[in-house]
């Protein structure tokens, strides 16, 4: 069994629930993948890194920074940054600024200007999180090249970013889920 295999059974034994639930957007489903329960696990972190780094590797145009919006892609940039080489940094965005400190917007490492940026996220529905997050990126200087997901709920994300020139790369989709 392929790695992307393993991986989409740990996903469905580990973050699968059937039940009703809202959304992020607002949404109802019938189901949830809460994907913190996959990445808060060895097995998991490993995996889901091990694919989305080598997903960001192959595909074009080659990123200097991969972030995306808090709370979600934390775990997910942190995965990644475990199995990419040394040279790509990472970063998140906050939902609010904070008032203390630095008071800072964007965490970690975004470098405005010519860097390739690529923002990912565990799952998306409408894309509108990650959506904002770009918009924040930009609005800073800095330049998304790539949007990547672990799992694509094909709710609309996918239609969003087409509308912004920005292809959705999804490792699954919810033809992978078990409805």
């Amino acid at each position: 069994m392929n790695d992307r295999d393993v991986l989409l059974n740990f996903i469905i034994k580990m973050s699968f629930e059937k039940r009703s639930v809202t959304l992020a957007s607002g949404a109802r489903s019938d189901f949830y993948l809460d994907m913190r329960k996959t990445l808060m696990t060895p097995s998991g972190v490993t995996l889901v890194g091990r694919l989305m780094w080598e997903a960001l590797n192959i595909g074009e145009p080659q990123i200097d920074f991969v972030g995306g919006m808090a709370v979600g892609a934390v775990p997910l940039v942190t995965s990644i940054l475990a199995e990419c080489p040394a040279g790509i940094l990472g970063f998140f965005v906050r939902k609010q600024r904070k008032e203390y400190g630095l008071k800072r917007l964007i965490e970690g490492h975004m470098q405005p200007g010519t860097a390739n940026i690529a923002l990912v996220e565990d799952v998306m529905t409408t894309g509108g999180s990650t959506f904002e997050a770009m918009r924040i990126v930009q609005d800073a200087g800095g330049r998304v090249v790539r949007v990547l997901c672990l799992m694509n709920r094909n709710e609309g994300a996918t239609e969003l970013f087409a509308e912004h020139g920005v292809v959705l790369e999804s490792t699954f989709d919810r033809s992978d889920s078990p409805l």
